[in-house]
């Protein structure tokens, strides 16, 4: 499956929990015929708690509502949190569940992360943002700094019609406008931005999210900022990064500088100086765990998704970016990275640089190394075709005798 860039988008930014849930909300609330959801994480919280309302709604209202979790990312939903939602007509499906071992998940590898809403077929979200109160900023110190986008127009049933295929839907999508990519006439459409729908998978398409940002850097003339929570790339970005650096483009990325997992700085750190010496700029994001998979290139280009820049989401998992030509997206995805780099963000240099004694040298050495060949090693990985395994509505309940009769009784009243 092969998309192509669609003219006449309309696209609106959202920030956080805080932004996102009300607007995923509303659009469930005013749902008529469909309703699609792809998360990695679904928590049994305040969130995943409304969230279950508003999917319980739609569907006693004859929307047809299809919910695909993956199985690592989302292990702990109770039986009547599920099955109510079964009860009710939703088709709630498992991406790949593994049963535990010795308590312990064991389906590390290849997993759904994509973040994906669709709802009749007119409005989309992607983004990086699950259904977890850990989104919301009130959550505390470890809330997380993420994005995700909200999209009227043509891409819109690219987008379902990729998460039909990937869930098994009955759903058939028809396309209205035809396969040109021409510019259409603007006032006939939501808006005016050129967006194609991205995704990584491990069949034809391992590669095409980090190809857009190799080719991003490459043809960047001015200015590139890019937040990534887990920043772990192969040995091509960051020779994409230092040369794009070295001809004069402004290089800026931001990082975890208070990580959700001591690891993630570890990893980055050993990379400081091979980016600072070519001439990136690195800042660290301090004020709270950042989460955001988002990037900016000169005036127009920018993307916004589930995507990390790293072996994971490079190599391994389900993945899904919106990339975006649009001046105005891109003016206020950009605003909002020069306020975090202002106000939130130390930049990485002179004595916050790791020591370069001979170990830290042959440890970046044997990293480089290791990301360079990632993607060959991953393959050598046990693989196998993930699972989706639907969960059966339950049998409900036969009524006693004596409550069955009086029912029948009672119906059989003139």
């Amino acid at each position: 499956m092969n998309f192509s860039w669609r003219d006449g988008n309309q696209l609106h930014l959202l920030e956080n929990g805080e932004a996102f849930f009300p607007r995923v909300f509303g659009a469930i609330q005013r749902a008529e015929r469909t309703l699609l959801l792809e998360t990695f994480i679904l928590f049994e919280d305040q969130v995943g708690n409304a969230l279950h309302r508003e999917l319980l709604a739609a569907a006693q209202r004859g929307v047809r509502v299809e919910v695909m979790v993956d199985g690592y990312g989302s292990p702990d939903l109770s039986d009547s949190y599920v099955n109510s939602l079964t009860a009710a007509g939703v088709r709630f499906i498992y991406f790949d569940p593994r049963p535990l071992v010795l308590g312990m998940r064991t389906n590390l590898f290849r997993r759904l992360h994509r973040k994906i809403v669709v709802i009749d077929e007119v409005i989309a979200f992607v983004g990086g943002i699950n259904f977890s109160a850990e989104h919301n900023t009130d959550f505390g110190p470890e809330a997380k700094q993420d994005y995700a986008v909200e999209v009227k127009g043509p891409v819109v049933l690219d987008i379902a019609r990729y998460v039909q295929q990937a869930i098994g839907s009955e759903q058939v999508t028809r396309r209205w406008w035809g396969h040109r990519s021409h510019r259409p006439v603007l006032n006939a459409l939501p808006g005016d931005a050129q967006v194609l729908f991205v995704f990584r998978d491990n069949d034809g398409h391992r590669d095409d999210i980090e190809q857009h940002y190799l080719d991003m850097l490459r043809k960047a003339k001015q200015d590139v900022i890019i937040a990534n929570a887990y920043f772990f790339p192969g040995y091509r970005l960051l020779r994409a990064m230092r040369h794009a650096a070295r001809r004069g483009v402004r290089i800026r990325l931001i990082v975890q500088g208070e990580p959700d997992m001591p690891i993630v700085k570890v990893g980055a750190e050993m990379l400081y100086n091979y980016l600072v010496d070519g001439g990136v700029e690195v800042y660290e994001y301090c004020r709270r765990p950042l989460h955001g998979k988002i990037a900016v290139q000169d005036q127009q280009w920018s993307t916004v998704g589930s995507s990390n820049l790293d072996p994971l989401s490079l190599s391994l998992n389900l993945e899904a970016n919106l990339m975006v030509h649009d001046r105005a997206f891109n003016q206020t995805l950009r605003e909002n990275l020069e306020q975090l780099l202002r106000e939130d963000c130390e930049r990485v240099e002179g004595d916050k640089l790791p020591p370069r004694t001979w170990w830290h040298l042959t440890k970046s050495v044997l990293v480089f190394h290791f990301l360079r060949h990632f993607p060959a090693i991953a393959g050598w990985l046990p693989a196998h075709t993930p699972r989706l395994a639907q969960v059966v509505p339950p049998v409900q309940p036969e009524m006693e005798t004596q409550d069955r009769v009086e029912a029948e009784n009672k119906g059989a009243r003139p």
